[in-house]
């Protein structure tokens, strides 16, 4: 029976192989991606494929082979040593390849080249399990290479039939001179036989003569079979003839393994270019920094097309896929305040995903209540205009605060056919801390209690001033919009610690693409440039309780707001108060 406890301990081995495979694709897509690493490692093959072929020239290989044999008195005679015992492959084959026969092959050519550079074009080979010998030539010209080739092969065969004859001749030599002694010897022995009688000094010298006769015939019968000995060296079995076509990979097949080649370079070259990049580069990279999910990524936007605060179509979609998951989310749905930011730099995405969350929970049926925190550089009164005469019935005006903000507005926006939210514009204050930190600021994000309200805040770039992190004891739960191209990872790893250390809560992110996120402005006629806004260019207040703006009116004066808004104002849709669906009142 499995113990609970090692269950329980194999069940992160068995998440962490399940892992693996998509770690390994994620690399993999990754890698893909640096396509001007793998362009540059293909060219670089190719480029060392075309210099091998061209730079190497065409060389061809003429082969010859020849078998080896011993000398022997009696070729077919049965029995006794086998060739393979008496020859050795291995001396013979280094043999080939000496310089002795190098130099008479030299001058069996005829040629001005020295036997050393003669002998570097030749290659010797014993095919296994045979007495074969096997002598490739490589040269430039196919028939220099069979004739050289040739060459080495009658050459190895004079040099060892030489050397066999040579010793036939010494041992030949050898037996005549211990020969020579015995004759005279036989000659002397043959006198004294004559000089005597018969007795027993005459069998005596008999005996000796025989003796010596019998040494005169075994040199003799030895001298016979020396010189009867077969010294053939060898057969040539195979000749050289010039070859028809180059040795070595033709000119397609080195472009084929040069291109082979440079993948691997781009390759290797993209997997050292991963390990060094600091940014986050995929949406598994920056699950992993900040543990928590990516909500939505947006559509790429194209080079030079208008970024509008409220989206349309695919893109609005993504944004309402977005607040549906962060509704359905226990952490978010028990508080129901947003903070969205970005890491650094300029936060215009982050702006327009706020914007366009803060109209879906419209959608929704949320009482929506939109707080611009950045405090430095304001631009969401100056982008959105207010849509006169309408007001959510809960809505109500908040606090002043001392330092400046809250400045005591409450902006009405009109997000179209999704319904209308309050704003509250950001401003221009000396002391940042103390106004975010200060009570109104607190009791304004307290809105979010309230049954069916939502707080969406927008903060600066949390890495760039300390703004996010004053509101996250606040508003705990924290969206961070980012391009995983530009973000680094361990940006995204100090956001978490900096965002838990304040005791909030990182919800997930939203990833885009079109770079406007982490640098500064934008393409103009996109969002425009952004205005510090003060006093004078914020929009007008709301319109009292009881003023009467009658439909034409307030068409009027959208129409003559875009004409002084300048690019950088969005025009909102502006809609008679009666169109819009009854909201209960509020219980505040």
């Amino acid at each position: 029976m499995t113990h609970p406890a090692s269950a329980g301990a194999d069940q992160p081995r068995a998440g962490q192989s399940h892992e693996e495979p998509d770690l390994l694709r994620d690399q993999f897509k990754q890698l893909l991606r640096y396509r001007l690493l793998l362009a540059l490692g293909i060219v670089v093959g190719l480029l060392g494929g075309v210099w091998i072929g061209l730079a190497g020239g065409a060389s061809y290989v003429a082969t010859s082979e020849v078998t080896v044999r011993s000398a022997t008195v009696d070729p077919f005679a049965p029995g006794g040593t086998t060739p393979d015992k008496q020859v050795s492959i291995g001396s013979e084959r280094q043999t080939a390849v000496s310089n002795a026969v190098a130099s008479r092959a030299a001058k069996a050519l005829r040629t001005s080249v020295g036997a050393e550079k003669l002998q570097s074009g030749l290659q010797v080979t014993n095919p296994p399990n045979t007495l074969v010998l096997r002598f490739a030539y490589t040269d430039s010209s196919p028939g220099r290479a069979a004739e050289r080739a040739n060459a080495f092969t009658q050459a190895y065969l004079d040099n060892r039939r030489q050397q066999t004859q040579s010793l036939i001749d010494n041992m030949v030599e050898g037996y005549e001179k211990q020969l020579k002694p015995l004759e005279k010897q036989r000659d002397e022995l043959a006198e004294q036989i004559s000089g005597l009688s018969d007795g027993r000094a005459l069998d005596t010298v008999l005996s000796v003569q025989s003796g010596v006769l019998g040494k005169i015939s075994e040199m003799n019968a030895g001298i016979t079979k020396l010189k009867a000995l077969d010294t053939t060296p060898g057969f040539v079995v195979r000749t050289a003839t010039p070859p028809a076509d180059p040795s070595g990979p033709g000119l397609p097949m080195l472009l084929g393994l040069g291109a082979a080649v440079g993948i691997g370079l781009g390759l290797l070259a993209a997997w050292v270019r991963l390990v060094f990049d600091p940014t986050a580069r995929s949406e598994n990279d920056v699950v992993r920094a900040l543990r928590a999910p990516v909500l939505g990524t947006l559509p790429r936007r194209r080079r030079g097309e208008a970024a509008a605060l409220l989206a349309e179509g695919r893109l609005g979609e993504e944004y309402r896929s977005v607040a549906f998951r962060l509704a359905y989310d226990q952490r978010f749905a028990g508080r129901r305040r947003l903070l969205v930011v970005a890491p650094r730099g300029a936060i215009d995405t982050a702006a327009a995903v706020s914007v366009n969350l803060a109209a879906s929970f419209v959608e929704m049926g949320r009482e929506v209540l939109l707080v611009e925190a950045d405090l430095r550089t304001p631009s969401l009164a100056a982008r959105l205009r207010a849509a006169d005469g309408i007001r959510p019935g809960w809505a109500r005006t908040p606090a002043r605060g001392d330092g400046g903000w809250p400045t005591g507005e409450q902006v009405p926006i009109d997000a179209g056919e999704s319904g209308a939210f309050e704003l509250i514009p950001g401003t221009r204050v000396r002391n940042v801390a103390r106004a975010l930190t200060s009570t109104p600021a607190t009791q304004l994000i307290a809105t979010a209690d309230d049954e069916d309200a939502v707080v969406v805040v927008l903060a600066p770039a949390v890495l760039s001033y300390a703004d996010a992190i004053a509101l996250a004891d606040r508003v705990d739960g924290v969206l961070v919009v980012c391009d995983p191209r530009e973000v680094r990872r361990d940006d995204l790893d100090r956001i978490r610690e900096l965002v838990s250390g304040a005791g909030g809560t990182v919800l997930g992110a939203v990833l885009h693409s079109d770079g406007s996120g982490n640098r500064r402005g934008g393409a103009k006629g996109a969002t425009g440039a952004r205005r510090r806004i003060g006093p004078e260019s914020r929009p007008t207040d709301p319109p009292a309780s009881g003023r009467d703006e009658s439909p034409d009116a307030t068409t009027a004066t959208t129409a003559a707001t875009t004409a002084a808004g300048g690019p950088g104002t969005l025009g909102l849709r502006a809609v008679d108060p009666a169109d819009l669906p009854a909201r209960p009142a509020s219980r505040r």
